[in-house]
């Protein structure tokens, strides 16, 4: 574990990159290395992994002080320290409780809550990558992602099987001590982390082997996920007690799921509306024409007018991708784009001459409104 890489330099961002940087550059690599894009590439599996758990430290605002004042030691216990170097109830020291020390156990004058409250988990991150098909119309997909448990062999307590914590004999289960001193303005009463279980309230005599005492453990988890429709590229969903396991028998918090949509080779998407672009003849375009649409419904039958213009763009009413809400849905526009033909015989050259010689500004309505404008100019 000695060679672990620094998590700013895994995410490629500074010491004194923001919280909206540091996901940023989370969700670039999550999505770059990401197992569904890399099947079967051990390397990008790593890297991955190695990712979420940089993003894990820096996201948490605990975590990434501890980080940044000592480095992988200050979150994990096991680093360069054996077993047990960050656990409270085995004698470790708890970075945590390092101002506590100095200003009486907090900045509250000295008044900390309950150690053994129940606290609520802290919120899991998961990445899944769509399609736009299913974007917009919704599915059940499958996310693997890291999720803190409590222990299944001492049930959160961290106390070996057939054994349980004993409340601190120094502090008395508060976690706290309280000391006087005596100052030139006389004697001075305030509070301090207790020393002897670092402001857990209770001791662990014998930890558990599963846990090392921590009474939770990190495992890899997946959860079959339905995705709504009408969820947009880098919308968050959220999945409610997912989370990490609560202490003290507190709730799971919530587990975000942050969506990636894949764009499409054809589709567009603003808003709720779809766009896309047709390509027809010159032919098509100057007599018009039945054509095949796509659409996310399937193909659709068209009629384009006769003296249709490059740029020209017509809707499809309810064609487009369905509101979160479920109450209204998005059209589809359709741009038309004219191909000019290449590469014709000598017989295609003389037919189009012909329709060149035959034609008069009348037939096209921009170039007479040109010559128009022109003829006016020189006039005056």
């Amino acid at each position: 574990m000695a060679d672990k890489r620094d998590y700013y330099e895994v995410l490629g961002v500074s010491k004194g990159a923001s919280d909206e940087e540091i996901k940023k550059a989370y969700r670039k690599l999550a999505k770059q290395y990401h197992p569904d894009l890399n099947p079967g590439d051990k390397e990008a599996e790593s890297k991955f992994k190695e990712v979420n758990e940089a993003y894990e430290v820096l996201s948490d605002s605990d975590k990434k002080a501890r980080y940044d004042q000592f480095g992988h030691a200050g979150v994990d216990p096991n680093f360069g320290g054996g077993a047990g170097g960050g656990s409270p109830f085995q004698g470790g020291f708890d970075f945590t409780d390092i101002f506590d020390s100095f200003f009486g156990g907090g900045f509250a004058g000295g008044r900390r809550s309950n150690p053994n409250a129940p606290r609520r988990g802290t919120d899991g991150e998961a990445s899944l990558i769509i399609s736009f098909e299913e974007a917009a119309k919704g599915c059940v997909k499958t996310v693997t992602y890291h999720q803190i448990e409590s222990c299944p062999d001492c049930h959160g307590t961290g106390a070996a099987a057939g054994t349980q914590p004993k409340t601190c004999s120094a502090c008395g289960g508060t976690g706290q001590v309280h000391i006087s001193q005596r100052t030139p303005f006389g004697v001075v009463q305030s509070t301090k982390t207790c020393d002897r279980c670092h402001g857990a309230g209770k001791m662990i005599e014998t930890p558990c082997k599963t846990c090392d005492g921590k009474g939770r453990v990190r495992r890899q988890k997946t959860l079959e996920v339905t995705v709504p429709a009408g969820i947009a590229d880098e919308q968050i969903l959220n999945i409610s007690g997912k989370g990490n396991a609560g202490a003290n028998g507190g709730p799971n918090g919530d587990l975000h799921v942050y969506i990636s949509v894949r764009p499409h080779p054809i589709f567009e998407r603003r808003g709720n509306d779809v766009w896309c672009e047709m390509p027809i003849t010159f032919t098509q375009a100057a007599l018009g024409a039945d054509v095949v649409v796509p659409t996310l419904d399937g193909k659709v039958s068209y009629h384009i007018h006769e003296g249709t213009q490059p740029g020209d763009v017509f809707k499809l009413k309810g064609k487009g991708i369905q509101s979160l809400q479920g109450r209204s849905r998005g059209d589809q526009y359709v741009q038309m784009t004219v191909e000019v033909p290449k590469n014709l015989s000598k017989r295609q050259k003389e037919l189009l001459s012909e329709l060149d010689s035959a034609s008069d500004d009348k037939n096209y309505q921009k170039r007479k409104s040109f010559f128009s404008k022109l003829k006016d100019l020189f006039d005056d």
